[in-house]
């Protein structure tokens, strides 16, 4: 016994004049028809037919709409043997529902292609979807990011609202050229507009509805913007004599210098923002510099590569997953109301990742002693291990201020340096008395001492 079925048969991306023949010859010999929407320019050619156009009034989402079709459709395959299913359109170009005809599975679905909206849209445009690498795009479901690279066709334009979004997911403030788009309305019909436009105003076109695609035909993104300085790096590789000679050992220098300018134009900028001057050329200071430090990881990734050993992508794979499985306050059912919290969360994930018995594992004891000694105090903080109160602060100040006066008279010059000691002790005692305060005030003591040398650099060079 044959298993009853759904035929899809595609409307074409116009009126009657762009349906096929054979699509013609099935509507017409068939009593079992019905359209998913009748607002198609191909449809009124068929009179009163059946559709499902009163499911977009009774449900809220276009995802209820379609599995309720799905549903309906299976239904009538069940009881009648065979259902005719007409859509706008190619069957086989964004049709949700036979996505879903496909995966229920209980039924046969059977296909009968039509042209498509794209179609008509290349012809339109003058272009050769193969040659220029054009992209489909559901413009419902871009999210808050459009991604590049163009050219992209985007579908599901059909209000202004949508336009909106697409609008709003291109920061086009920060692009170096404005991106250009192309409105495609009613392609095929006596009122057909090709309407170029700038990208900021498209959701300014009033005469938008269902039968409107947008075209953009570039969009400099991070992803082609990435593939484009791996693709440098690799003929780096290939021709340059002095990147050939580079090893992971001979650019940790590299790495350290471009880090260290990172941090310099990051202070800078500070400055600039505290003085209100400059804030631009801060700017582009601080993004040269960032551009530096992605090319010395860009290099160390395609060293990794060429050993056979991991890539930019697992770099970056690997990152975006190991953050996702530590912020499970985000992605998961943990709840973290404060900073504390997430950072407790932090170590608890960490320790269990790497397999180590203590928060202070994977700390460098080559660290800067004063950077060391604050990531160890935030390591503290985070297992909820109590540090001294300001009170306590300010009395151990005093103690020790009071103890100076021991050393009055015994002042060392710079040919004498000692660890040991009374001395080094009383110092000792004190620095890390410095630095459990600025802890307690949320200050780093690593830029409050730079910006303190910077001043003490003005003097040096003011008083020369």
């Amino acid at each position: 016994m044959a298993r009853p079925r759904v035929i899809v048969v595609g409307l074409g991306p116009s009126d009657e004049t762009l349906l096929t023949r054979s699509v013609q010859d099935l509507l017409e010999g068939s009593e079992h028809v019905v359209f998913r929407t009748l607002r198609h320019p191909a449809a009124s050619a068929f009179g009163d037919a059946e559709s499902f156009d009163s499911f977009y009034e009774r449900f809220e989402t276009f995802d209820e709409v379609y599995e309720a079709i799905v549903t309906d459709l299976i239904m009538r395959a069940q009881s009648g043997g065979e259902v005719i299913y007409c859509v706008p359109g190619s069957p086989l170009v964004a049709e949700r529902t036979v996505e879903l005809l496909r995966e229920r599975g209980e039924i046969d679905v059977q296909i009968r292609p039509a042209l498509s909206f794209a179609d008509v849209a290349f012809a339109a445009l003058g272009i050769d979807p193969m040659n220029s690498g054009v992209r489909f795009v559901d413009a419902t479901e871009i999210g808050a990011r459009l991604r590049g690279p163009g050219p992209l066709l985007l579908t599901q334009c059909y209000s202004t609202a949508v336009l909106s979004d697409i609008k709003l997911s291109v920061d086009s403030e920060l692009m170096a050229e404005r991106p250009t788009a192309v409105i495609l309305h009613h392609l095929g019909l006596e009122d057909e507009e090709i309407v170029p436009i700038d990208l900021d105003e498209i959701d300014r076109f009033s005469d938008v509805d269902h039968l409107t695609s947008l075209y953009i035909p570039e969009l400099r993104t991070i992803g082609p913007a990435a593939e484009d300085l791996v693709d440098l790096m690799e003929r780096l590789r290939l021709e340059c004599p002095w990147d050939q000679k580079q090893t992971h050992e001979s650019l940790t220098r590299h790495l350290l210098e471009e880090s260290y300018e990172l941090l310099e134009a990051l202070e800078n900028l500070s400055h600039a923002e505290s003085a209100d001057v400059g804030i631009d050329e801060a700017y582009d200071h601080l993004q040269e510099e960032l551009g530096d430090v992605v090319f010395q990881v860009v290099f160390h990734a395609h060293l990794a590569a060429e050993a056979g050993q991991f890539s930019l992508t697992d770099v970056f794979d690997g990152v975006r997953l190991k953050l996702i499985g530590r912020h499970p306050h985000v992605f998961a059912d943990v709840t973290a109301e404060t900073a504390d919290e997430v950072a407790a969360n932090w170590e608890v994930i960490k320790r269990a990742e790497k397999n180590r018995t203590s928060v202070t594992d994977g700390i460098p004891s080559a660290l800067p002693a004063l950077t060391r000694f604050v990531k160890l105090r935030r390591k503290a903080n985070a297992i909820a291990m109590a540090g001294p109160t300001i009170l306590d602060l300010q009395e151990q100040l005093q103690r020790l201020t009071g103890e100076l006066s021991v050393f009055e008279g015994d002042i060392m010059d710079d040919s004498v340096s000692t660890a040991a000691g009374e001395r080094a002790d009383l110092v000792a005692s004190i620095l890390e008395l410095g630095v459990e305060l600025a802890q307690l005030l949320g200050v780093d003591p690593e830029t409050v001492l730079r910006q303190r040398a910077d001043r003490l650099t003005a003097s040096i060079v003011e008083f020369e």
